[in-house]
């Protein structure tokens, strides 16, 4: 499939999705970008269409009407794709307890959540005091057993279970078999 491009080689469809994009993302109408960047709202509608050739001028406009850099509206959005093989990252171990949390996502800028895996053995329970106001922990386990969740009323899961739990309460990870391993996602809301 041939790309359409303007005269300068960017990509028409590329611009006209990452137009689209940022103006909802801004929660701006047509006539409101058109309007702050001092363009013509059919211009502006031909080029989120892919059906317009842009102007330096333009995009430029429009990118300081929207707040986001020129390059964000003339490159492509890339997919970030990020691996962690078993054995790496950042591990943190507990104090009284068979219980190892590897880092394997830090929340990202705007966003609010981490990403572990967690790897427990049936010696003694991690139970941790309430985090901050707001925190929901997820659980998934992917081997053995243990019981989870609420300090006062945890909950027996096996291999593909998932419970989600306040976090800023008192909770517990009880490993009940050896190996046992989970993902556990920490989201504030």
């Amino acid at each position: 499939m041939t790309e359409t491009r303007d005269n300068g080689g960017a990509p028409l469809a590329a611009i006209a999705a990452s137009l689209q994009r940022e103006r909802l993302k801004a929660g701006l109408s047509l006539t409101e970008l058109a309007r702050r960047a001092g363009v013509a709202k059919s211009t502006l509608s031909q080029l989120e269409s892919g059906t317009g050739n842009p102007s330096v001028e333009t995009m430029w406009a429009i990118s300081t009407a929207l707040g986001v850099s020129f390059a964000q509206l003339v490159e492509p959005v890339k997919p970030k794709v990020q691996v962690v093989r078993a054995g790496e990252g950042p591990r943190f171990s507990a104090e009284r307890a068979d219980y190892v949390a590897t880092l394997l996502s830090p929340s990202p800028p705007h966003t609010r959540r981490d990403v572990y895996l967690v790897q427990a053995e049936p010696d003694r329970p991690r139970e941790s005091a309430p985090h901050m106001p707001g925190i929901v922990e997820h659980v998934v386990l992917s081997s053995g057993r243990a019981l989870v969740g609420l300090l006062d009323d945890p909950v027996e899961l096996g291999p593909g279970d998932y419970i989600a739990y306040p976090g800023d309460v008192p909770h517990v990870f009880r490993a009940l078999e050896p190996h046992t391993m989970a993902v556990l996602i920490s989201e504030q809301a």
